[in-house]
């Protein structure tokens, strides 16, 4: 069965892959063609395509955040003084330069945005908050929650 990407509709393969490179994208292909039953090449195809139409973006580490002394995390609701377009991106690009920053969404609700943050303990947090977070440009004011415990944290 051919791959149909360029009609933005995937085969039971191509999401077979994602869920396959999602969960291990250091697998080989020729392990990765033996899951899905294909051949190598063309699970290399197929992989290649996904990847040039931006299915995948790309991959990396992950990290054990303990193991690197980042255990704690929390989540700040932030509120700007100004939502203009100019306002939200400056915004957006003064949050990218923030390491510390993990996370960060627009939110259609009571805040404008909820930023994930993570920190090696919560007086790192609480310097990170006043320090870094409350000078980004246009915060009004945030509040902050505290995770206990990470249930689930994973991508697609």
């Amino acid at each position: 069965m051919p791959i149909r990407i360029e009609t933005d509709q995937l085969d039971r393969i191509d999401h077979r892959i994602l869920r396959i490179l999602s969960a291990d994208g250091r697998i080989s292909i020729a392990d990765l063609a033996r899951q899905v039953g294909l051949s190598k090449s063309p699970a290399q195809v197929r992989v290649r395509k996904l990847q040039e139409h931006g299915y995948v973006l790309g991959y990396r580490a992950m990290l054990n955040p303990a193991k690197l002394g980042l255990d704690h995390v929390a989540f700040a609701e932030v509120k700007l003084t100004d939502t203009t377009e100019k306002a939200l991106s400056a915004f957006n690009a003064a949050v990218m330069k923030v390491p510390e920053i993990e996370e960060c969404h627009m939110i259609a609700g009571s805040f404008d945005y909820l930023i994930k943050v993570r920190t090696a303990d919560i007086q790192s947090y609480r310097q990170v908050l006043g320090e870094v977070i409350s000078a980004l440009p246009h915060v009004g004011a945030t509040s902050t929650h505290v995770s206990m415990q990470a249930v689930k944290e994973s991508g697609l």
